[in-house]
């Protein structure tokens, strides 16, 4: 079982548990394993806006450096801009510094091959043995086998420009509100917009090292819905700090979620016999409303547990082009190899702009179930222990029996963060308060 790497990496709070020493020593064995015994490999290392970026950057690149390797460093962009430079600049790893939507004193790192994916979990176990010594480096570069640094200004056009060729002709006539939550997106999002003829007006998009996603992007799309109605914009779009996930608003500042944008987006590519198998990939926390709305339009989902690292594994195995979280992390597999903010909005601004439908319309073919999410805050040590606890497993079976087939219960831990997640879905809002209140206290009392 691997001990430092989650669901989307390493991550933890900056400097206290994931530490310097720790970032060199991800860069260091990371390229070890990456590169396989290549001579001089490089790698990708880019990251998001947060203070600590400088301070991680830094270890983490020295390690790659003592390794034998050159690091290629392109400064701040999103995430889904490294998994495609490592493709388009020949690289042999891409590594992204950067805790998503998580709140400025945390960080992450995390890996991606050569060909842009994410690693297994058989990868990122061997990386781990060789931080905790279980296997040994036999050869210490010298003299001429250390690596080189070097930095690749142009790297934000480049993923720019790569994310407008997805689509034909321009986006002109449409009218777009943004929240970049002071990440990645800041700049690349409205220079990208703005070039394929978009009216934009921007919040959220002047980082200081310490604003990312304070009370902003994707975890508060109540600020571009606000925004959406007072600029009269078509449509609001609000990234997270590494613009790897989109949350949507439409033209009445009424959420549009990944679920839904999952559904507008496959009817579309469906229609243009572009999705293959009339299927889209999603995980057990989609809404019920997901599954139905896809079954009234001849299509169909296949689930996986949550993580887009999932979501993206079933898709190459399976062939499929499109899948993606509720939360907004969106696959476009055919375009790039990981969940893509920009990208997914590029899209969404697409479908609307070839239908001449409103947001609100092509929303308006899916139905939201009520669905309530409480985290319990339990220590990392605890978390996984909830299914082991008879008193809470026999109260959650009690609890889907009340709801007679009407509703579900999702308990699972946070790969990222000290909580136990808590998701009811039913038809009666006050019923699943009710219950969601008495599990988290419940599993808060039993565990905590």
């Amino acid at each position: 079982m691997r001990k430092l790497f989650g669901t989307d990496g390493v991550r933890g709070i900056a400097n206290s548990e994931l530490t310097p020493e720790l970032a060199f020593k991800l860069g260091k064995y990371g390229a070890h394993v990456l590169i396989g015994g290549k001579d001089k490999a490089r790698i990708v290392i880019g990251r998001d806006t947060r203070i600590s970026g400088d301070l991680l950057e830094h270890a983490l690149v020295a390690g790659i450096l003592s390794s034998g390797c050159d690091a290629l460093c392109v400064g701040v962009v999103p995430t889904p801009a490294i998994s495609y430079l490592t493709k388009s600049l020949e690289a042999d790893a891409g590594i992204v510094i950067s805790a998503s939507h998580n709140p400025v004193e945390f960080n992450g790192i995390k890996f991606f091959n050569a060909d842009g994916f994410k690693l297994n979990d058989e990868i990122e176990l061997e990386i781990e043995k060789y931080i905790f010594e279980e296997l040994k480096v036999d050869h210490i570069p010298e003299g001429d086998e250390i690596g080189r640094c070097e930095y690749h200004y142009e790297a934000e056009d480049l993923y720019a420009k790569f994310v407008m060729n997805t689509i034909e002709g321009d986006l002109k006539g449409l009218k777009v509100a943004v929240d970049a939550a002071n990440g990645a997106a800041s700049n690349v999002a409205v220079k990208t917009l703005q070039k394929l003829g978009v009216e934009i007006t921007a919040i959220h998009n002047e980082p200081n090292g310490l604003n990312i996603n304070a009370n902003c992007g994707s975890t508060h799309p109540e600020q571009v819905a606000e925004l959406v109605k007072i600029v009269g914009a078509d449509i609001g779009l609000a990234f997270d700090g590494d613009a790897d996930r989109l949350i949507a608003v439409d033209e009445n500042g009424i959420i549009v979620d990944g679920d839904k944008i999952m559904t507008i987006c496959g009817i579309h590519m469906n229609k243009n016999h572009q999705l293959k198998d009339q299927t889209i990939v999603s995980t057990v926390m989609s809404n019920l409303g997901f599954d139905i709305a896809l079954k009234e339009n001849g299509l169909r989902t296949v689930k996986t547990q949550v993580g887009d690292r999932y979501v993206l594994e079933e898709m190459r195995k399976s062939g499929y082009v499109l899948g993606g979280e509720q939360s907004g992390h969106v696959i476009f597999l055919e375009h790039n190899t990981t969940g893509d903010g920009l990208l997914t909005a590029i899209q969404l601004l697409n479908v609307m702009k070839k239908t001449g439908q409103t947001l609100s319309e092509l929303a308006s073919v899916m139905t939201v179930y009520p669905q309530i999410l409480m985290n319990a805050k339990v220590s990392n040590q605890k978390k996984n222990s909830y299914m082991n606890d008879e008193v809470i497993v026999k109260r959650i079976e009690e609890i889907e029996g009340y709801m007679e087939g009407q509703g579900r219960v999702l308990i699972r831990p946070s790969g990222t963060e000290p909580l136990v997640r808590v998701m009811l879905e039913g038809k009666d809002q006050s019923v699943l308060d009710g219950y969601a209140s008495e599990l988290v206290e419940l599993i808060e009392k039993r565990l905590g």
